[in-house]
């Protein structure tokens, strides 16, 4: 039994072990910390059905893994043409959702799926395909890097476009799409200088958002509260006290109290809840985690060939990773109130498929790796054979 088990993971389940496991730590995490934290919004609203919003993120995070494992199979070197008609068609999805979009919270940062109910988020795809894109273009130009019409315009052209239609609606999802990109281009070679140039372009794009855009007023405020200190923001304050009761060894398992008094325990502040019922060791493990899953995705573009492959993993290796850290930041004390989730572990529903895509393509990566060195190895060893 064991044996065809074995048998089977080796063909279906291919790539970095250690991602897989990554994930999977993660996604039972997440099951776990959302059931406790929508415990009672669940019987307030669902008439007491207190395992509605566990079932619901259940399938959804089930769904996440199948995108994953889709997203694996393939060969990354399509995800590059593919990149293409996804920038292409971010623009006009961004364009709509900041003009039509639903508005929640003052920003309109979501369209309406018809007939499933459920919203996506037209930023999800496009930090994806930006990403991808950049990654392509670095890649096929590595040999006129510092050609200004090839190389410089149309990366600046396209990160400036996606990075400021996000930002009319999202300032720290586009500040984060952004450094994002400074770091891929910086690790595809790009002259320093052209990197400054991409920063001044960047800032003037950034203040033109912040004054036409839904949210420059709420982020101006955020940042002036974090810096004067002299009064603590609500969710701030009550995220603070989970910490600081969860003590070393937390509270446990569906104990917390904070998630009836704290905003978005389920998304913005899973982590408060997290270190609440499972202490500082809970939340050093999930830290480690993803600590992890950056040092195994850079880890494959240490030994990538290719430089698409290798750019690709990085660039969404550090995007996941990025934005959890953001989110553990806010969730300490460490920067302003920001409304980014932790991803893999916040409840979610198209962006828990995206980040399952984004790894799936960093597996097919790795995966690719090691079939390019499995053929290596068989054809060292058939020389080897005939000699």
């Amino acid at each position: 039994m064991m044996g065809k088990l074995k048998i089977w993971t080796d063909k279906h389940i291919q790539g970095d072990p250690v991602i897989w496991l990554v994930v999977i730590c993660l996604s039972v995490i997440s099951i776990l910390v959302v059931y406790s934290a929508t415990g009672s919004l669940a019987y307030k609203q669902q008439g007491g059905n207190t395992e509605f919003y566990l079932i619901r993120h259940t399938i959804m995070v089930g769904l996440g893994l199948l995108v994953m494992w889709v997203a694996h199979k393939i060969d990354y070197r399509y995800y590059s043409k593919m990149a293409r008609y996804a920038m292409l068609l971010s623009v006009p999805l961004l364009l709509y959702t900041w003009l039509y979009g639903s508005n929640i919270n003052e920003a309109s940062r979501w369209i309406q799926l018809p007939f499933v109910g459920l919203q996506f988020q037209p930023s999800d795809l496009a930090k994806m395909a930006l990403i991808a894109g950049l990654a392509g273009m670095l890649a096929k130009r590595q040999q006129n890097i510092a050609d200004i019409k090839e190389s410089l315009i149309p990366m600046l052209l396209w990160s400036g476009a996606i990075c400021g239609l996000i930002a009319m609606t999202n300032i720290s999802t586009a500040i984060l799409l952004f450094l994002t990109c400074m770091l891929l281009l910086f690790i595809g070679r790009m002259p320093v200088k052209y990197l400054a140039m991409l920063l001044v372009v960047g800032a003037f794009v950034g203040v033109i958002a912040m004054k036409v855009g839904q949210r420059g007023e709420t982020a101006l405020n955020r940042v002036k509260d974090f810096a004067s200190q002299t009064e603590v923001p609500y969710q701030a304050e009550q995220s603070y006290i989970a910490i600081a009761t969860g003590g070393v060894l937390g509270k446990g398992p569906g104990n917390s109290d904070q998630r009836n008094f704290l905003p978005h325990p389920y998304s913005d502040f899973v982590y408060a809840i997290i270190i609440e019922e499972y202490g500082m060791i809970g939340g050093l493990f999930v830290l480690f985690l993803y600590l992890v899953l950056l040092y195994r995705g850079m880890r494959v573009v240490a030994n990538s060939d290719r430089a698409f492959g290798g750019l690709l993993s990085a660039g969404l290796s550090f995007a996941i990773v990025i934005q959890a850290l953001v989110n553990i930041g806010v969730v300490v004390g460490l920067g302003p109130v920001t409304g980014q989730t932790l991803p893999l572990i916040s409840m979610g529903g198209t962006s828990l498929l995206f980040t399952g895509l984004a790894l799936g393509i960093i597996l097919s990566v790795s995966r690719g790796e090691q079939d390019d060195f499995a053929a290596v190895t068989g054809e060292v060893r058939n020389t080897a054979k005939a000699i």
